[in-house]
Protein backbone atom coordinates (compact mmCIF):
# COMPACT_ATOMS: atom_id res chain seq x y z
CA UNK A 1 0.00 0.00 0.00
CA UNK A 2 1.47 3.58 -0.98
CA UNK A 3 1.07 6.21 1.27
CA UNK A 4 -1.03 8.26 -1.25
CA UNK A 5 -3.33 5.28 -0.85
CA UNK A 6 -6.37 6.97 1.88
CA UNK A 7 -6.37 4.41 4.38
CA UNK A 8 -10.03 2.90 5.40
CA UNK A 9 -12.16 4.08 8.66
CA UNK A 10 -8.90 7.33 9.44
CA UNK A 11 -9.26 11.11 9.47
CA UNK A 12 -6.81 13.90 9.06
CA UNK A 13 -8.37 15.54 11.83
CA UNK A 14 -9.91 15.86 15.30
CA UNK A 15 -13.95 16.84 15.54
CA UNK A 16 -15.30 16.92 18.46
CA UNK A 17 -18.40 15.05 16.84
CA UNK A 18 -15.87 12.11 17.08
CA UNK A 19 -16.82 9.09 18.76
CA UNK A 20 -15.39 8.61 21.84
CA UNK A 21 -13.96 5.32 20.39
CA UNK A 22 -11.97 6.89 17.32
CA UNK A 23 -8.71 7.93 17.23
CA UNK A 24 -8.08 10.05 13.68
CA UNK A 25 -4.90 9.59 12.43
CA UNK A 26 -2.56 10.54 11.59
CA UNK A 27 -2.79 14.15 12.40
CA UNK A 28 -0.20 16.47 11.09
CA UNK A 29 0.01 19.38 13.45
CA UNK A 30 3.52 20.27 12.55
CA UNK A 31 3.21 20.42 9.28
CA UNK A 32 5.40 17.06 8.40
CA UNK A 33 5.70 15.75 5.19
CA UNK A 34 3.53 13.14 3.60
CA UNK A 35 6.38 10.76 2.46
CA UNK A 36 7.18 10.62 6.00
CA UNK A 37 4.51 8.58 7.41
CA UNK A 38 5.08 5.84 4.81
CA UNK A 39 3.40 2.90 3.33
CA UNK A 40 1.56 0.49 5.81
CA UNK A 41 0.50 -2.50 5.74
CA UNK A 42 -1.59 -4.74 8.19
CA UNK A 43 -0.30 -6.72 11.10
CA UNK A 44 0.49 -10.13 10.41
CA UNK A 45 -2.39 -11.36 12.79
CA UNK A 46 -5.39 -9.64 14.29
CA UNK A 47 -6.03 -10.05 17.58
CA UNK A 48 -9.43 -9.57 19.65
CA UNK A 49 -11.24 -6.18 19.27
CA UNK A 50 -12.18 -4.16 21.72
CA UNK A 51 -10.79 -1.81 25.00
CA UNK A 52 -10.02 -3.56 28.58
CA UNK A 53 -7.63 -2.01 31.02
CA UNK A 54 -4.75 -4.12 29.83
CA UNK A 55 -3.05 -4.90 26.32
CA UNK A 56 -1.22 -7.91 27.03
CA UNK A 57 -2.10 -9.49 23.76
CA UNK A 58 -1.13 -8.40 20.12
CA UNK A 59 -0.24 -8.88 16.96
CA UNK A 60 3.34 -8.98 16.06
CA UNK A 61 5.07 -6.37 13.79
CA UNK A 62 8.79 -6.24 12.56
CA UNK A 63 11.08 -5.61 15.56
CA UNK A 64 14.38 -3.81 15.92
CA UNK A 65 18.19 -4.48 16.30
CA UNK A 66 19.42 -2.38 19.23
CA UNK A 67 22.91 -1.98 19.48
CA UNK A 68 24.32 0.42 22.55
CA UNK A 69 27.84 0.61 23.53
CA UNK A 70 28.53 -2.06 26.65
CA UNK A 71 25.61 -4.26 25.89
CA UNK A 72 26.56 -6.15 22.55
CA UNK A 73 25.75 -9.89 24.34
CA UNK A 74 22.76 -9.27 25.31
CA UNK A 75 21.55 -7.75 22.33
CA UNK A 76 23.00 -10.31 19.59
CA UNK A 77 21.75 -13.20 21.58
CA UNK A 78 19.27 -14.65 18.87
CA UNK A 79 20.37 -12.46 16.49
CA UNK A 80 19.08 -14.61 13.29
CA UNK A 81 15.66 -14.62 14.01
CA UNK A 82 15.25 -10.54 15.23
CA UNK A 83 17.55 -9.66 11.85
CA UNK A 84 14.99 -11.76 9.71
CA UNK A 85 12.05 -9.32 10.69
CA UNK A 86 13.80 -6.44 8.61
CA UNK A 87 13.92 -8.70 5.43
CA UNK A 88 11.24 -8.40 3.00
CA UNK A 89 9.10 -11.37 2.67
CA UNK A 90 10.59 -12.74 -0.86
CA UNK A 91 13.86 -13.08 0.87
CA UNK A 92 14.55 -17.39 1.12
CA UNK A 93 14.77 -17.90 4.46
CA UNK A 94 15.18 -21.59 6.27
CA UNK A 95 13.16 -20.54 9.33
CA UNK A 96 9.37 -21.16 9.77
CA UNK A 97 7.69 -18.02 8.16
CA UNK A 98 6.57 -16.18 11.36
CA UNK A 99 10.26 -16.02 12.76
CA UNK A 100 9.91 -13.27 10.93
CA UNK A 101 8.20 -11.18 13.23
CA UNK A 102 9.20 -9.76 16.51
CA UNK A 103 7.63 -8.21 19.27
CA UNK A 104 8.26 -4.31 20.36
CA UNK A 105 6.36 -3.63 23.69
CA UNK A 106 5.28 -0.04 24.62
CA UNK A 107 4.01 0.86 28.42
CA UNK A 108 1.20 3.54 28.65
CA UNK A 109 0.96 5.18 32.29
CA UNK A 110 -1.39 7.26 33.70
CA UNK A 111 -4.46 6.76 32.30
CA UNK A 112 -3.23 8.15 28.51
CA UNK A 113 -6.37 8.37 25.90
CA UNK A 114 -7.48 4.89 24.86
CA UNK A 115 -7.83 5.39 21.40
CA UNK A 116 -3.75 5.90 21.68
CA UNK A 117 -3.26 2.77 23.36
CA UNK A 118 -5.70 0.79 20.22
CA UNK A 119 -3.91 2.41 17.52
CA UNK A 120 -0.40 1.37 18.71
CA UNK A 121 -1.97 -2.50 19.50
CA UNK A 122 -3.31 -2.12 15.85
CA UNK A 123 -0.20 -1.14 14.34
CA UNK A 124 1.28 -4.40 16.16
CA UNK A 125 2.56 -3.51 19.17
CA UNK A 126 2.11 -5.06 22.30
CA UNK A 127 0.81 -2.67 24.76
CA UNK A 128 0.12 -2.54 28.07
CA UNK A 129 -2.18 0.02 29.38
CA UNK A 130 -2.30 1.72 33.34
CA UNK A 131 -4.20 4.35 34.89
CA UNK A 132 -1.67 4.97 37.57
CA UNK A 133 1.59 6.71 37.61
CA UNK A 134 4.77 4.21 38.29
CA UNK A 135 7.43 5.58 41.04
CA UNK A 136 11.45 5.20 40.17
CA UNK A 137 11.82 2.21 41.67
CA UNK A 138 9.08 0.60 39.94
CA UNK A 139 10.22 1.67 36.62
CA UNK A 140 13.67 0.48 37.50
CA UNK A 141 12.32 -2.99 38.47
CA UNK A 142 9.53 -3.00 35.78
CA UNK A 143 10.24 -1.31 33.06
CA UNK A 144 12.88 -3.29 31.16
CA UNK A 145 10.26 -5.39 28.77
CA UNK A 146 9.07 -2.27 27.35
CA UNK A 147 11.11 -0.65 24.20
CA UNK A 148 8.71 2.23 24.47
CA UNK A 149 6.75 4.29 27.11
CA UNK A 150 4.12 6.74 27.04
CA UNK A 151 3.87 9.14 30.38
CA UNK A 152 2.24 11.99 31.27
CA UNK A 153 3.48 14.61 33.79
CA UNK A 154 3.43 12.59 37.20
CA UNK A 155 6.22 9.70 36.06
CA UNK A 156 9.52 10.96 36.17
CA UNK A 157 12.15 9.01 34.09
CA UNK A 158 15.21 10.01 35.69
CA UNK A 159 18.89 9.22 34.91
CA UNK A 160 18.59 6.40 37.42
CA UNK A 161 15.84 5.30 35.25
CA UNK A 162 17.32 5.59 31.48
CA UNK A 163 20.60 3.49 32.92
CA UNK A 164 18.88 0.71 34.59
CA UNK A 165 16.51 0.22 30.77
CA UNK A 166 19.31 0.35 28.14
CA UNK A 167 16.25 -1.32 25.97
CA UNK A 168 14.38 1.19 25.84
CA UNK A 169 14.25 3.33 22.80
CA UNK A 170 11.67 5.90 23.21
CA UNK A 171 9.69 7.99 25.41
CA UNK A 172 6.18 9.95 24.39
CA UNK A 173 4.79 12.56 26.80
CA UNK A 174 1.28 12.64 26.24
CA UNK A 175 1.13 16.31 27.52
CA UNK A 176 3.03 19.52 27.43
CA UNK A 177 5.83 19.38 29.42
CA UNK A 178 8.94 17.82 29.24
CA UNK A 179 10.81 18.49 32.53
CA UNK A 180 9.44 15.56 34.01
CA UNK A 181 11.89 13.55 31.55
CA UNK A 182 15.95 13.91 31.72
CA UNK A 183 15.97 14.57 28.45
CA UNK A 184 20.14 15.21 27.98
CA UNK A 185 20.88 11.86 29.62
CA UNK A 186 17.66 9.99 27.62
CA UNK A 187 19.64 11.55 24.29
CA UNK A 188 23.34 10.43 25.64
CA UNK A 189 21.65 7.24 25.89
CA UNK A 190 20.45 7.15 22.23
CA UNK A 191 16.53 7.75 23.39
CA UNK A 192 14.42 10.10 21.33
CA UNK A 193 11.62 11.88 23.54
CA UNK A 194 8.47 13.21 21.83
CA UNK A 195 5.74 15.82 23.07
CA UNK A 196 2.64 17.28 22.03
CA UNK A 197 2.86 20.85 22.46
CA UNK A 198 0.24 22.27 20.88
CA UNK A 199 -3.02 20.08 21.19
CA UNK A 200 -4.26 21.00 24.72
CA UNK A 201 -3.52 24.50 24.21
CA UNK A 202 -7.32 25.52 23.17
CA UNK A 203 -8.51 23.40 26.68
CA UNK A 204 -5.85 25.51 28.38
CA UNK A 205 -7.34 28.70 27.29
CA UNK A 206 -11.01 27.87 27.86
CA UNK A 207 -10.38 27.20 31.27
CA UNK A 208 -8.68 30.09 32.37
CA UNK A 209 -11.35 32.16 30.42
CA UNK A 210 -13.92 29.84 32.70
CA UNK A 211 -11.65 30.59 35.88
CA UNK A 212 -11.11 34.83 35.48
CA UNK A 213 -15.33 34.84 35.26
CA UNK A 214 -15.80 32.56 38.06
CA UNK A 215 -12.70 34.35 40.08
CA UNK A 216 -14.58 37.90 39.31
CA UNK A 217 -18.53 36.99 40.56
CA UNK A 218 -16.98 34.94 43.68
CA UNK A 219 -19.07 31.67 41.72
CA UNK A 220 -17.13 29.15 44.25
CA UNK A 221 -17.92 30.54 47.41
CA UNK A 222 -21.43 31.25 46.33
CA UNK A 223 -21.83 27.43 45.60
CA UNK A 224 -20.12 26.59 48.71
CA UNK A 225 -22.48 28.65 50.63
CA UNK A 226 -25.65 26.98 49.23
CA UNK A 227 -24.60 23.79 49.50
CA UNK A 228 -24.43 24.58 53.35
CA UNK A 229 -27.85 26.01 53.13
CA UNK A 230 -26.56 29.69 52.94
CA UNK A 231 -28.60 32.06 50.60
CA UNK A 232 -26.09 35.05 50.17
CA UNK A 233 -27.19 37.09 46.95
CA UNK A 234 -24.78 40.16 46.92
CA UNK A 235 -23.08 42.26 44.62
CA UNK A 236 -20.31 43.67 46.53
CA UNK A 237 -16.84 43.02 44.86
CA UNK A 238 -18.68 41.32 42.13
CA UNK A 239 -17.61 42.87 38.76
CA UNK A 240 -17.67 42.16 34.81
CA UNK A 241 -14.84 41.54 32.67
CA UNK A 242 -15.85 43.37 30.01
CA UNK A 243 -13.27 46.77 30.14
CA UNK A 244 -10.62 44.99 32.69
CA UNK A 245 -7.16 44.19 32.17
CA UNK A 246 -5.80 41.10 31.27
CA UNK A 247 -1.83 40.22 31.82
CA UNK A 248 -0.26 37.29 30.15
CA UNK A 249 2.56 35.99 31.28
CA UNK A 250 4.51 33.85 28.57
CA UNK A 251 2.62 34.48 24.85
CA UNK A 252 3.55 30.97 23.49
CA UNK A 253 0.42 28.94 22.09
CA UNK A 254 -1.22 28.96 24.92
CA UNK A 255 -1.08 32.81 26.02
CA UNK A 256 -1.90 34.01 22.02
CA UNK A 257 -4.89 31.98 21.90
CA UNK A 258 -5.89 32.92 25.50
CA UNK A 259 -5.12 36.41 23.94
CA UNK A 260 -7.93 36.29 21.29
CA UNK A 261 -10.96 34.79 23.94
CA UNK A 262 -9.81 37.47 26.60
CA UNK A 263 -10.80 40.40 23.65
CA UNK A 264 -13.77 38.42 23.02
CA UNK A 265 -15.05 39.52 25.93
CA UNK A 266 -14.10 42.98 25.79
CA UNK A 267 -10.85 42.51 28.08
CA UNK A 268 -7.63 44.22 27.07
CA UNK A 269 -4.80 42.52 26.68
CA UNK A 270 -1.21 43.30 27.87
CA UNK A 271 1.57 40.55 27.54
CA UNK A 272 5.18 39.85 28.84
CA UNK A 273 7.25 37.36 27.08
CA UNK A 274 11.28 37.08 27.10
CA UNK A 275 11.30 37.46 23.37
CA UNK A 276 9.48 39.77 21.59
CA UNK A 277 6.47 38.51 20.03
CA UNK A 278 3.62 40.13 17.00
CA UNK A 279 0.84 40.69 18.93
CA UNK A 280 -2.97 38.97 18.14
CA UNK A 281 -5.72 41.72 17.72
CA UNK A 282 -5.06 44.63 19.70
CA UNK A 283 -2.59 42.75 22.53
CA UNK A 284 0.04 44.85 23.63
CA UNK A 285 3.69 43.38 24.77
CA UNK A 286 4.78 45.03 28.45
CA UNK A 287 8.94 45.56 28.43
CA UNK A 288 8.96 43.87 31.62
CA UNK A 289 7.39 41.82 34.19
CA UNK A 290 6.44 44.51 36.99
CA UNK A 291 5.22 46.47 34.28
CA UNK A 292 2.76 44.06 33.75
CA UNK A 293 1.89 43.24 37.36
CA UNK A 294 1.28 46.55 38.07
CA UNK A 295 -1.12 47.00 35.34
CA UNK A 296 -3.32 44.07 35.31
CA UNK A 297 -6.08 43.57 37.11
CA UNK A 298 -5.61 39.42 36.13
CA UNK A 299 -2.25 38.02 35.96
CA UNK A 300 -2.17 34.34 34.38
CA UNK A 301 0.95 32.34 34.01
CA UNK A 302 2.05 30.61 30.72
CA UNK A 303 5.60 29.59 31.21
CA UNK A 304 7.63 26.33 30.84
CA UNK A 305 9.35 25.17 34.19
CA UNK A 306 12.94 25.96 33.54
CA UNK A 307 15.97 27.22 35.91
CA UNK A 308 14.58 31.40 35.22
CA UNK A 309 10.96 30.57 35.79
CA UNK A 310 11.78 28.76 39.26
CA UNK A 311 9.88 30.66 41.84
CA UNK A 312 9.60 33.97 39.24
CA UNK A 313 6.25 35.07 41.01
CA UNK A 314 7.00 35.35 45.08
CA UNK A 315 6.15 37.64 47.70
CA UNK A 316 7.56 40.51 45.59
CA UNK A 317 5.81 40.07 42.92
CA UNK A 318 2.49 40.25 45.06
CA UNK A 319 3.04 43.01 46.14
CA UNK A 320 3.52 44.74 43.23
CA UNK A 321 -0.04 43.49 41.85
CA UNK A 322 -2.51 45.75 42.22
CA UNK A 323 -4.83 45.07 45.34
CA UNK A 324 -7.94 43.62 44.77
CA UNK A 325 -6.54 42.02 41.83
CA UNK A 326 -6.42 38.15 40.61
CA UNK A 327 -3.83 35.68 39.97
CA UNK A 328 -4.00 32.55 37.83
CA UNK A 329 -1.56 29.83 37.47
CA UNK A 330 -2.29 26.84 34.76
CA UNK A 331 1.52 26.47 33.97
CA UNK A 332 4.02 24.56 36.09
CA UNK A 333 3.58 24.70 40.38
CA UNK A 334 7.45 25.58 40.99
CA UNK A 335 6.96 28.63 39.41
CA UNK A 336 5.27 30.43 41.67
CA UNK A 337 5.61 30.37 45.76
CA UNK A 338 2.51 28.69 47.00
CA UNK A 339 3.21 29.93 51.12
CA UNK A 340 3.70 33.68 49.53
CA UNK A 341 0.36 33.18 47.17
CA UNK A 342 -1.88 31.86 50.81
CA UNK A 343 0.01 35.26 52.24
CA UNK A 344 -1.58 37.33 49.44
CA UNK A 345 -4.79 35.80 49.62
CA UNK A 346 -5.05 35.99 53.64
CA UNK A 347 -4.16 39.41 53.88
CA UNK A 348 -6.96 39.87 51.52
CA UNK A 349 -4.32 41.82 48.73
CA UNK A 350 -5.20 39.86 46.29
CA UNK A 351 -8.85 39.39 45.91
CA UNK A 352 -8.44 35.59 44.45
CA UNK A 353 -6.93 32.90 42.60
CA UNK A 354 -6.85 29.97 40.49
CA UNK A 355 -3.82 27.05 40.99
CA UNK A 356 -4.34 24.39 38.51
CA UNK A 357 -0.87 23.02 39.13
CA UNK A 358 1.17 22.15 42.61
CA UNK A 359 4.99 21.24 42.79
CA UNK A 360 4.01 18.01 44.36
CA UNK A 361 1.34 16.44 42.96
CA UNK A 362 -0.61 12.75 43.98
CA UNK A 363 0.10 9.57 41.93
CA UNK A 364 -3.45 8.88 41.72
CA UNK A 365 -6.73 9.88 41.96
CA UNK A 366 -8.36 9.97 45.23
CA UNK A 367 -7.54 11.40 48.88
CA UNK A 368 -3.79 12.63 49.00
CA UNK A 369 -3.99 16.34 48.55
CA UNK A 370 -3.18 17.26 51.93
CA UNK A 371 0.22 18.51 53.71
CA UNK A 372 2.13 16.18 52.76
CA UNK A 373 2.48 17.65 49.62
CA UNK A 374 3.58 21.13 51.67
CA UNK A 375 2.02 22.86 54.72
CA UNK A 376 0.66 25.78 52.82
CA UNK A 377 -2.01 22.81 51.47
CA UNK A 378 -4.25 23.55 54.17
CA UNK A 379 -3.89 27.03 54.34
CA UNK A 380 -4.78 27.62 50.56
CA UNK A 381 -7.71 25.28 51.35
CA UNK A 382 -8.88 27.82 53.69
CA UNK A 383 -9.04 30.68 51.46
CA UNK A 384 -12.02 32.48 50.45
CA UNK A 385 -12.36 33.14 46.70
CA UNK A 386 -9.68 30.85 45.35
CA UNK A 387 -10.04 27.96 42.37
CA UNK A 388 -7.76 24.80 43.09
CA UNK A 389 -8.26 22.28 40.70
CA UNK A 390 -5.83 18.84 39.67
CA UNK A 391 -3.70 19.70 37.01
CA UNK A 392 -6.75 19.59 34.92
CA UNK A 393 -5.89 22.15 32.12
CA UNK A 394 -5.56 19.56 29.47
CA UNK A 395 -7.93 16.94 30.41
CA UNK A 396 -10.97 17.20 28.07
CA UNK A 397 -11.78 14.62 25.29
CA UNK A 398 -10.60 16.77 22.76
CA UNK A 399 -7.41 17.71 24.05
CA UNK A 400 -6.45 13.71 24.94
CA UNK A 401 -7.29 12.31 21.70
CA UNK A 402 -5.68 14.88 19.86
CA UNK A 403 -2.24 14.63 22.26
CA UNK A 404 -2.67 10.60 21.62
CA UNK A 405 -2.88 10.82 17.96
CA UNK A 406 0.27 13.18 17.97
CA UNK A 407 2.14 11.48 20.06
CA UNK A 408 1.23 7.72 19.45
CA UNK A 409 1.67 8.47 15.89
CA UNK A 410 5.26 9.82 16.59
CA UNK A 411 6.10 6.90 18.59
CA UNK A 412 4.63 4.34 15.85
CA UNK A 413 7.31 6.52 13.34
CA UNK A 414 10.00 6.34 15.07
CA UNK A 415 9.94 2.47 15.95
CA UNK A 416 8.65 1.44 12.59
CA UNK A 417 10.70 3.94 10.23
CA UNK A 418 13.04 5.58 12.22
CA UNK A 419 11.65 9.00 12.13
CA UNK A 420 12.96 11.82 14.89
CA UNK A 421 10.37 14.33 13.62
CA UNK A 422 9.52 16.63 16.71
CA UNK A 423 11.78 15.25 18.87
CA UNK A 424 12.27 17.52 21.95
CA UNK A 425 15.68 16.33 22.70
CA UNK A 426 17.18 14.68 19.23
CA UNK A 427 18.24 15.58 15.84
CA UNK A 428 15.41 15.69 13.68
CA UNK A 429 16.17 13.41 10.64
CA UNK A 430 13.22 11.71 8.18
CA UNK A 431 13.66 9.89 4.83
CA UNK A 432 11.08 9.09 2.40
CA UNK A 433 9.72 5.63 2.93
CA UNK A 434 10.86 2.51 1.66
CA UNK A 435 7.88 1.38 -0.15
CA UNK A 436 7.52 -2.35 -0.74
CA UNK A 437 8.79 -2.00 -4.36
CA UNK A 438 12.11 -1.67 -2.70
CA UNK A 439 13.45 -5.46 -2.60
CA UNK A 440 16.76 -5.79 -0.77
CA UNK A 441 16.33 -2.54 1.06
CA UNK A 442 18.04 -2.09 4.45
CA UNK A 443 17.32 1.18 6.84
CA UNK A 444 20.07 1.94 8.55
CA UNK A 445 19.65 4.37 12.08
CA UNK A 446 22.49 5.44 13.72
CA UNK A 447 23.20 7.73 17.12
CA UNK A 448 26.22 8.54 17.54
CA UNK A 449 28.51 11.26 19.10
CA UNK A 450 28.81 14.32 17.24
CA UNK A 451 32.31 13.56 16.37
CA UNK A 452 34.44 14.53 13.42
CA UNK A 453 35.31 11.53 10.74
CA UNK A 454 31.90 9.14 11.48
CA UNK A 455 30.18 9.69 7.85
CA UNK A 456 33.42 8.59 6.47
CA UNK A 457 33.66 5.77 8.85
CA UNK A 458 30.01 4.89 8.07
CA UNK A 459 29.83 5.46 4.54
CA UNK A 460 32.89 3.12 4.27
CA UNK A 461 31.28 0.18 5.97
CA UNK A 462 28.39 0.77 2.86
CA UNK A 463 30.66 0.83 -0.06
CA UNK A 464 29.46 -2.14 -1.09
CA UNK A 465 26.14 -1.12 -1.48
CA UNK A 466 24.32 1.53 -3.40
CA UNK A 467 23.56 4.03 -0.40
CA UNK A 468 20.06 5.63 -2.24
CA UNK A 469 19.81 7.98 0.21
CA UNK A 470 21.08 9.09 3.28
CA UNK A 471 20.38 12.11 6.14
CA UNK A 472 22.27 13.16 9.19
CA UNK A 473 21.95 16.22 11.68
CA UNK A 474 23.13 16.81 14.94
CA UNK A 475 21.96 18.27 18.09
CA UNK A 476 24.67 19.53 20.69
CA UNK A 477 26.43 16.59 21.55
CA UNK A 478 24.54 13.88 19.45
CA UNK A 479 24.46 12.94 15.80
CA UNK A 480 21.19 10.76 14.03
CA UNK A 481 22.12 9.19 10.79
CA UNK A 482 19.56 7.79 8.75
CA UNK A 483 20.10 5.76 5.56
CA UNK A 484 18.90 3.02 3.05
CA UNK A 485 20.68 0.81 1.01
CA UNK A 486 20.07 -1.28 -1.35
CA UNK A 487 21.06 -5.07 -2.80
CA UNK A 488 21.69 -6.20 0.73
CA UNK A 489 22.07 -9.98 1.20
CA UNK A 490 20.33 -11.76 3.92
CA UNK A 491 23.83 -13.28 4.47
CA UNK A 492 24.89 -9.57 4.68
CA UNK A 493 22.98 -7.90 7.24
CA UNK A 494 25.12 -8.96 10.70
CA UNK A 495 27.98 -7.47 9.36
CA UNK A 496 26.57 -4.00 8.52
CA UNK A 497 25.20 -4.32 11.78
CA UNK A 498 28.48 -5.00 13.34
CA UNK A 499 30.69 -2.31 11.34
CA UNK A 500 28.53 0.32 12.44
CA UNK A 501 28.04 -0.68 16.04
CA UNK A 502 31.16 -1.19 16.36
CA UNK A 503 32.36 2.35 15.44
CA UNK A 504 34.26 4.59 18.17
CA UNK A 505 31.77 6.97 18.09
CA UNK A 506 27.86 4.50 18.25
CA UNK A 507 25.58 4.92 20.68
CA UNK A 508 22.84 3.09 19.37
CA UNK A 509 22.35 1.22 15.80
CA UNK A 510 19.16 -0.15 14.53
CA UNK A 511 18.45 -1.54 11.47
CA UNK A 512 14.99 -2.06 9.78
CA UNK A 513 13.19 -2.79 6.80
CA UNK A 514 9.97 -2.97 5.40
Amino acid sequence: MSSSVPVPGRRTSVSASDPPNFIPIPTNTRGIPATSFGAQSPPASTAAAGLSGSFSTSPSMSSHVRAGSGSVGSVFHGMARQLTAFLPVTYPLEEEPEKRQGKTKVLLLENINLDAAQFLKDQGFEVDHVTKAWSEEELISKLSHYQAIGIRSKTKITQKVIDANPQLLVIGCFCIGTNQVDLEHAARRGIAVFNSPYANSRSVAELVISEIIALSRQIVDRTHEMRAGIWNKISKNCWEIRGKTLGIVGYGHIGSQLSVLAESFGMQVIYYDVIPIMPLGTARQVDSLDDLLSKADFVTLHVPEIPDTINMIGEAQFNQMKTGSFFINNARGKVVDLPALAQALESKHLAGAAVDVFPKEPGSNGPGFNETLGDFIPRLRNCANLIMTPHIGGSTEEAQRAIGSEVSNALYRYLTYGTSLGSVNFPEVDLRAITTNDERHIRVCHVHRNEPGVLKQINNILADHNIEKQFSDSKGDIAYLMADISGVGQEEVEGIYNGIKNTRANILTRLLCE
